[in-house]
């Protein structure tokens, strides 16, 4: 399979045929090292044969020219171990390495691909895990299958074929071990199942919890909150315990009742042997009996790892699973065979627009909202919590759709757009800046690697940035994780300068220097203003101070437009813009 076609084709609720369609690309490969696999590994089952051929020279005085040219042979089959093992490892790693690669690029286009909506719902660290728990967890059951499963395998052909050959009398005692594992993996495969599923699930969510706690660590500092931080990730701790005890409590005792009842049947197998020997029942001799108790320990030692392989499979079948979470996830932004954005002048149009949330159907954000915005003009978007500020934004990006009526960027509805290439014409400064670790320049031209360093110096320089920038090292300067070399005012001059730099006709500003210093602020509004100079703008403000430059102020309440005008206008209705004007009132 190759990594363009594997979301199509997967499917959690089959991971055995899932797993064959995985590997259906490196099917050469892997067919390539169970050959080499079958010849190096021979000497476990050939070995058994020539050291009764050595034993039955000795017992019966035979030619020293038979034990030399044993000798010469066991040598031989020795020898080619080491280079047959080399093309096996090479051959089995790239055909992995190959298949762990594509999953992982596969989530990531799919995590790229979800919804907003779906993101918004599911962890971050619940994600990551799948892409590097599950992955591995794959990764490491088709290793651990193929190395014990071939070598189980091998060993039972080699041994039941030369058993069959030379004391066909005893074959059917090795049949007998055949139907006991298939009963021992029916037995004990439906609660491994269930256990794994359950440990699965505890993990993700220590994940989750690891991924908020690392994130809140500021904040849990500044209040004095660490024991109760602690209190929480010890409960997803123990839960993690737990399930791993009753996962690891089935897997032992299936582990114990294969070994006991193999062992048994090796006891039985030497024992039946060494009689019919010694009364002479059947042509066996001296060196039949060491090879067939040999073999029977070599079959029971196949077959004990064939069933110690079920907890293995079960982990890895319950990580395909996990994935197919995401890889089948419906949830999408599909922009396939919809209409490319090739220019945006900036019209925005909402037309009775209605949008309400899954998890709340019946309650609407946004109800009967229109509103027609011109290019180049800058709207302010105002009200009290909850009145569908933020969700108007998010439906001019794109990250949303209406439930009800429509919006027309230039005249055409967004929904037969292409939105990222619409997104190629917008940008986005939201209230906290999103910084990767890295470099002054990859972080102001992410999106953009083309960018000369002129052209993102003169971006820093209209965001009020340069200065700084320079007194950190230049553009080469590192700003740490998530921008932890930087204040906020700094940090949203840094996504001032990517956003210029993108020359944008469409900008959101979500409130974008609330969380700053007046001296801060001051500097951030400058650079603002060069942004917005020119661009369609929505913008959603903390302090209406900073707002009430907007050509329009739109006043919402409860999601719905309540009242619209400019700040001169709104005042002299003396209406609810008014009201949140008066001492102690704020825009949110």
């Amino acid at each position: 399979m190759t990594c363009d076609r594997l979301e199509e084709d997967y499917d959690g609720a089959r991971p055995v045929r899932t797993l064959v369609h995985l590997f259906a690309g490196q099917r050469w490969r892997i067919a390539l090292a169970a050959f080499a696999f079958a010849l190096k590994h021979s000497p476990v089952w050939i070995m058994p044969l020539l050291t009764a051929e050595v034993i039955d020279i000795v017992v019966q005085h035979r030619p020293l020219r038979d034990l030399w040219w044993s000798a010469v042979l066991m040598s031989v089959f020795i020898a080619q171990n080491y280079p047959l093992t080399w093309v096996y490892t090479r051959q089995l790693s790239v055909s992995v390495r190959t298949v762990e690669t594509n999953l992982r690029m596969a989530l990531a286009r799919r995590l790229q691909e979800l919804s907003i909506g779906y993101h918004r719902r599911i962890s971050a660290g619940v994600l990551q895990a799948k892409i590097v728990r599950d992955v591995e967890n794959v990764v490491e059951t088709t290793r651990q299958t193929f190395d014990s499963g071939m070598a189980a395998t091998t060993t039972l052909a080699g041994a039941i074929v030369i058993t069959a050959v030379r004391v066909p009398e005893f074959l059917p005692v090795f049949v007998v071990a055949v139907p006991v594992s298939a009963l021992l993996v029916t037995a004990m495969r439906r609660r491994m199942v269930a256990r794994n599923a359950a440990f699965r699930v505890q993990v993700e969510r220590m994940s989750a919890r690891v991924s908020e706690m690392t994130h809140l660590i500021p904040i849990t500092r500044a209040h004095a909150l660490e024991q109760d931080e602690l209190d929480r990730m010890g409960s997803s701790l123990v839960g993690v315990r737990e399930a791993g005890i009753r996962l690891d409590v089935v897997n032992g005792r299936f582990g114990a009742l294969a070994w006991i009842t193999f062992q048994l049947l090796s006891v039985g197998c030497l024992v039946g042997a060494a009689w019919v020997a010694w009364t002479g029942r059947f042509d066996v001799s001296a060196g039949d009996v060491v090879m067939l108790s040999s073999y029977f320990m070599a079959l029971t030692g196949s077959v004990t790892a064939l069933l110690g392989l079920a907890p293995v499979v079960t982990k890895g079948l319950e990580s395909v699973r996990s994935m197919g979470e995401v890889l089948t996830e419906p949830d999408l932004e599909r922009n396939a065979g919809k209409a490319l954005v090739s220019e945006v002048a900036g019209a925005v149009r909402f037309e009775h627009v209605g949008f309400a949330y899954d998890d709340a159907p019946d309650e609407h954000a946004i109800e009967d909202f229109s509103l027609d915005v011109v290019p180049g003009e800058t709207v302010a978007l105002v009200g009290p919590s909850g009145s569908g500020k933020s969700t108007v934004l998010n439906l001019v990006i794109g990250f949303l759709k209406p439930t009800s009526g429509r919006i027309l960027l230039d005249g055409r509805d967004v929904t037969g757009l292409d939105l990222r290439s619409y997104r190629r014409h917008l940008a986005v400064v939201p209230q906290e800046s999103l910084l990767f670790e890295g470099s002054v320049r990859a972080n102001v031209t992410y999106g953009s690697p083309e960018l000369t360093d002129d052209a993102v110096r003169a971006a820093l320089r209209d965001a009020n940035a340069l200065d700084f920038v320079e007194q950190m090292g230049g553009l080469d300067a590192v700003i740490g994780e998530r921008g932890a070399r930087l204040s906020g005012g700094q940090r949203q001059r840094i996504a001032i300068a990517r956003a210029l730099v993108r020359n944008p006709r469409v900008l959101v500003l979500d409130e974008a220097t609330s969380a700053l210093d007046t001296a801060s602020e001051r500097l951030v509004q400058e650079a603002l203003a060069r942004l917005m100079h020119g661009r369609t703008t929505f913008v959603v403000a903390h302090r209406l101070s900073t707002i009430q430059g907007a050509d329009r102020i739109v006043v919402m309440r409860a999601g719905r437009l309540v009242e619209i005008g400019s700040h001169a206008e709104l005042m002299a209705a003396d209406g609810p813009y008014s009201a949140l004007q008066a001492p102690g009132a704020q825009a949110r």
